[in-house]
Formats: structure tokens, C-alpha cells, sequence
């Protein structure tokens, strides 16, 4: 089956809204594709190259989910799509094709009528191929993407379970296409993806890659707000390996970006010939926003601002990891206001980029993190992990994908790496330091945490942390007591179950660094209107929280309440991170149900993490 349009385009809006080029030049590949399972991973051999496939599905679902059109929970070791595209005949015939993905899970190879143009592993990064060569002169070609999904391959999988039934905090899987695929027109030379540096000068540094640029081109930026246009510089291209301009902002025009106020300034790049004629435009925007270091604080533009996250894992029932929808992904950043939270903590998955456009627009706190679980358990305790270095690459795409959005405040290449300390190098340490240096390689302008929990292997590492789902708030308390004394909560051996006590460590000394309590709460509650339910699926083992379940809402407000005043009442402590925004298929120890309804008094619970902190003061 040659997939054609669907009347309606499932998630119809650009897919990289921070980079628009105003010609509209663009073509969504969404709806309907040709597809066909392969369970063997034989397809190359049996020809699906060129043939017809059985089925059908409905991209960007993967076929996991409701949405899909399938809805096959069960593993697929790789899947084919082949879809029948003609190009928009008012294309230039000069001008480049490219082809943009935007994830794929998780080995992915493409076709153009038979002939391979490209590959990529990543199952949440992005990557795009430049198709000229393959569709010149034609005004239809037939793209064919494999996916392989490998279930015995040590993969970094996020959530995703390598068991059939999801339990405890892992859920079903996503396999092959699962965010926006989409064509694109540019010119022969044109801006690839920028890079947005604010400066705390009242400034932005903007680097613009020029792909096939010529000498005698320059590149133009023109920064503007709410007033008209601001500045405008201009840098040669050719003269250094990439453009790089900088727009000054005068004291009257700076208007600082953050919770709150999340100001964000017009940013127009263009490219221009010889003669000034433009040949290529990408519409953008910045925010003015600056992160430091001072002591056991990090400033946001000079000021403590207390970070009240919540865990978000980015999963709905009809659709998985993919957003039915653009205005779920705005819903759940409104959630998470609502409940009285500025921030996220983005956890085991790579947000889409439309999801942290909108985090940038509505001033909502991000930090970044890579879905590294899939590698444990592979040895005894001090040798029980096991990332290898596509982490390091697929990593190092997304931080050079999302770097100029002003939401992200830090990056977290790791989580829960809870794997002993012993006199020999692993391939764990390795990674780690990697993954870090590779990080602040990329950017100096934000904290980055080793490791989320456990594992801090890296003694530079800007942040320390830990997990800690106690529930019993005085023992909490006791837990958190020792940072004013530079004696930090970490997590051990001994406190996560891994081992008795006496256990060797996770992680090398604290060295004074800012501190926030990463993970907490995931306290289990299921409303009453559904408690005999919950009770038949608990006994079936698809009911699960951290701790015994609350007996009622106003045990779950004193015990939540309990929890949070030990972090925000701490001076010490910069933020947390609740467990978490919404229940997640068995997991029910959301502020929200898995459809986003209510389960609370969304004014007490406002109450319990609106409040005041002492970080702030």
C-alpha cells in the first residue's frame, strides 16, 4: 500500500517552530503510510525494499498505540513504511529537498525509489537527509523507512519495558515512527540550525551554520520586540568556519526572560549574495535569560529562583510517548502551572521540540534528560551497567538540537546509574565523564548533573542530588537534615535497596555543590470513586505507588504537605522535583489522572507546592 494523505493531517503544525522559514516551502508526511511488521528482521532479504506493503498506519503513531490505526502492544524486532510522495510542483527545481525526522525508534534506514539516501540511530533524536540528488527531475518518489527495535540489544530505552506487561515504572513500548515526518524546500546555500547565546550584558551571540555557502554571501541577523526592530549586524560568510553575530540589547529594550515574564525578542536570519538580493530567511526567537553558580545557589539572571518541578514522562493512553495533539502537549506545561509548579524535569525521554517551543513561550523551567535506562543488571554489582557509546551520540544531537531554548535550564545525561564504586575503571565511568565533558563541551552557559541520583562519578559535576521516595515525613526530614553541615542525602547501597548496610558507595565525595532533592513524593492515590477498581487491579499487580497507599485525600494533603515543607523550607535547597505530573498506566501517584482529569482540590493543592521557599528570601 502507497500510504496517501488523510483529509485530516494528524498533528498538522511545523515541527521545529523555533526555525521557520516564512515561504511555507514545507510539507508534512503525516497520515497515512504503507506498513508492514517484520518480525525476523528479514525484510531486506524478502525485497520489502520494493514492495507493496500489507497494512497501513498512521504516522507519527507508532504502532504500539490506539492511535495508529494498530495498536499491537507486543515487541517488533523492525517495521517498514513506504509512502508514495509528490512534490509540490511550485518547488523550485534549483532548490534542495531535505527530508526531516524528527524520532524514530530506534535503528532507522531510508529509501528513495529503491535507493538507500541515509541512516540513524537514535530512538528520540532527530535527523534530517538532503534527498536532491534522489528526486531530481522526478515529481514523485517513494520513501521506505525501516525501523529495527532490537528487545535483547542493550539499548537506551527510557520507560520502555523489555518485558511484555509494563509494571512498576515502566511502560509499553514505542517502536518506529513517533514524531513528525516532514519535507522541506531550501535553497541551494542556507542556514542550517543556529545557535543562541544570551550574555549577561544584555546581549545575544548567535552562531549561523551556512550549509554549501560561498564566499562573498553574508549572513544577517535582525533581533526585535514589541517596539519594532532593535538591532541589525551582518557577518561574511567564509571567513570563519561558522557566522557569528552579536545583537546588543540597549538598557531600555532588555526585558529578561523567566517564570513569570517569559519575554521572548523576534530574531530574522537571513542570507544574502553578493548583491544583497536574500536567499534564504528562518524566522526565530530568543529569550534574554542567564544561569550562574554561587556557592550552593544557581541564580537565574542574577536571582535564586526556587525550582518547583514536577516529573513529566510525556505518556498518554491512545498515543504513548507521541502528543495526540499539540494542544495536549500545551495542556500538560497548564497542568503543571495550575498545580503550582514553574518547571519540569523531562524524565527519560527527549521533549519534542514543539513541547519546549511552548515551554519557552509560557515561562515553564526544563531540564533536559536522556532516556538511558535499558543497560542495567548486566553483571555483579560493580559491573551491573552497561551504556555504550551511542549514549555519548545520541546525547550529544539532543543538546545540540534544543541548546538555544530559553526553558532549559540544566541537562541530565544519566539516572539512578546505581552501580558501586570499586578500584577499577568501568565502562559506566567512562560514559559518565563523557557524557558530562561532552555536555559543558556544547554549552558553558548551564548546570550539568552527572547523574540524576546514585551514581555522581564525575567530581566537578555542577549539581548533586538524590532520590528519596520516604513517606513518612519526620524520617524525610531526617534524611534532608545534613546538608547545612555539607552532609548531603545520597543515595547508597544501603537506602535503595540495592544491598545491606556497609555497602560500598555510589558516588565520590560532595564537594559543596547546589543541591536539590531530584526525586520525591510518588505518593499513591487512586480517587475513591474508583478505589474498588484500583483494589482489583492492586491485587492483579497493575496498581502501584511508592509506599503504602494513602486512606484518604486528606492523608495524602498532610503527607504531601509534610514532604514538600522539608525541601522549601530548606535555605539550602535550590529546587525539587515532584513524583510526578500525571498516573502513567500502573502507576498511579500522579497529581492528575492518566487522562488529565483532576484528582484533587487543585486549590490545597496549589497550597502544598505554590508556597513560599526559604531559598527565595
Amino acid at each position: 500500500m502507497d500510504g496517501g494523505l488523510t483529509e485530516e493531517i494528524p498533528r498538522p503544525e511545523h515541527p521545529r517552530p523555533q526555525f521557520v522559514r516564512p515561504d511555507g516551502r514545507w510539507l508534512s508526511l503525516n497520515g497515512a503510510w504503507g506498513f508492514e511488521r517484520d518480525p525476523g528482521d528479514s525484510g531486506l532479504e524478502r525485497g520489502l525494499v520494493q514492495a507493496e506493503l500489507s497494512g497501513s498506519i498512521v504516522v507519527p503513531f507508532a504502532p504500539e498505540s490506539e492511535l495508529s490505526g494498530i495498536g499491537d502492544p507486543d515487541f517488533h524486532e523492525a517495521v517498514w513504511y513506504r509512502r508514495r510522495v509528490e512534490l509540490p510542483p511550485d518547488w523550485p527545481e534549483e532548490d534542495r529537498v531535505l527530508l526531516h525526522c524528527q524520532a524514530i525508534d530506534h535503528d532507522a534506514t531510508v529509501w528513495v525509489d529503491g535507493v538507500e539516501v541515509g541512516r540513524h540511530r537514535g530512538g528520540h533524536t532527530s535527523f534530517s537527509l538532503d534527498l536532491t540528488d534522489a528526486v531530481a527531475g522526478r515529481p514523485a518518489v517513494t520513501l521506505v523507512v525501516r525501523a529495527r527495535d532490537p528487545r535483547h540489544e542493550l539499548l537506551p530505552r527510557g520507560k520502555q519495558a523489555t518485558w511484555f506487561h509494563g509494571t512498576h515504572a515502566q511502560y509499553p513500548r514505542t517502536t518506529g515512527i513517533w514524531q513528525p515526518v516532514w519535507l522541506e524546500s531550501v535553497p541551494r546555500a542556507y542556514l542550517d540550525r543556529a545557535r543562541i547565546t544570551p550574555d549577561a550584558a544584555g546581549a545575544f551571540d548567535v552562531e549561523i551554520p551556512v550549509r554549501h555557502g560561498i564566499p562573498g554571501q553574508r549572513v544577517r541577523a535582525t533581533l526585535g520586540d514589541d517596539r519594532g526592530e532593535i538591532t541589525v549586524t551582518e557577518c561574511a560568510v567564509g571567513r570563519q568556519l561558522v557566522p557569528r553575530v552579536r545583537l546588543e540589547v540597549p538598557q531600555d529594550r532588555q526585558r529578561w526572560w523567566g517564570p513569570g515574564d517569559p519575554h521572548l525578542y523576534d530574531l530574522r536570519l537571513e542570507l544574502l549574495d553578493e548583491a544583497g538580493t536574500t536567499l534564504d530567511t528562518l524566522e526565530s526567537y530568543a529569550g534574554l535569560r542567564t544561569i550562574a553558580i554561587d556557592g550552593h545557589r544557581i541564580l537565574l539572571n542574577g536571582e535564586p529562583v526556587f525550582q518547583r518541578l514536577v516529573l513529566d514522562q510525556g505518556y498518554w493512553p491512545q498515543s504513548l510517548m507521541t502528543a495526540p495533539s499539540e494542544a495536549a502537549l500545551v495542556a500538560d506545561i497548564e497542568l503543571g502551572l495550575a498545580a503550582g509548579f514553574n518547571g519540569a524535569r523531562i524524565h527519560q525521554k527527549i521533549a519534542e521540540e514543539r513541547f519546549l517551543h511552548h515551554c519557552d513561550r509560557l515561562g515553564y523551567l526544563v531540564w533536559g534528560e536522556f532516556p538511558d535506562w535499558g543497560v542495567s543488571g548486566q553483571g555483579a554489582a560493580g559491573q551491573n551497567q552497561k551504556p555504550g557509546p551511542t549514549f555519548v551520540a545520541q546525547w550529544v544531537e539532543a543538546v545540540e538540537r534544543d541548546y538555544s531554548h530559553p526553558a532549559i535550564v540544566g541537562w541530565c545525561p544519566l539516572n539512578e546509574t546505581h552501580q558501586f564504586l570499586h578500584d577499577r575503571f568501568t565502562v559506566l565511568d567512562d560514559v559518565t565523564l563523557a557524557m558530562y565533558w561532552a555536555t559543558k563541551g556544547i554549552d558553558r552557559t548551564r548546570p550539568v548533573i552527572d547523574a540524576s541520583g546514585y551514581s555522581h562519578r564525575v567530581p566537578t559535576t555542577d549539581v548533586w542530588d538524590s532520590h528519596d521516595y520516604t513517606q513518612d515525613p519526620e524520617r524525610f526530614a531526617a534524611h534532608m537534615a545534613g546538608l547545612a553541615d555539607g552532609r548531603p542525602h545520597e543515595n547508597t547501597g544501603s537506602n535503595t535497596g540495592a544491598c545491606v548496610d556497609g555497602a560500598p558507595g555510589y558516588s565520590l565525595p560532595y564537594a559543596g555543590q547546589p543541591y536539590f532533592c531530584s526525586e520525591y513524593g510518588g505518593i499513591w492515590w487512586v480517587p475513591e470513586a474508583q478505589r474498588s477498581e484500583a483494589d482489583a487491579a492492586h491485587d492483579a499487580g497493575e496498581s502501584w505507588g511508592y509506599g503504602d497507599r494513602v486512606r484518604d485525600e486528606e492523608e495524602f494533603y498532610a503527607r504531601a504537605e509534610g514532604l514538600t515543607r522539608v525541601l522549601d523550607r530548606d535555605p539550602m535547597m535550590f529546587g525539587y522535583c515532584y513524583t510526578q505530573l500525571t498516573d502513567v498506566f500502573q502507576e498511579k501517584n500522579g497529581i492528575y489522572g492518566f487522562d488529565r482529569s483532576e484528582k484533587f482540590d487543585m486549590a490545597r493543592i496549589r497550597g502544598v507546592f505554590g508556597g513560599a521557599a526559604a531559598y527565595e528570601e
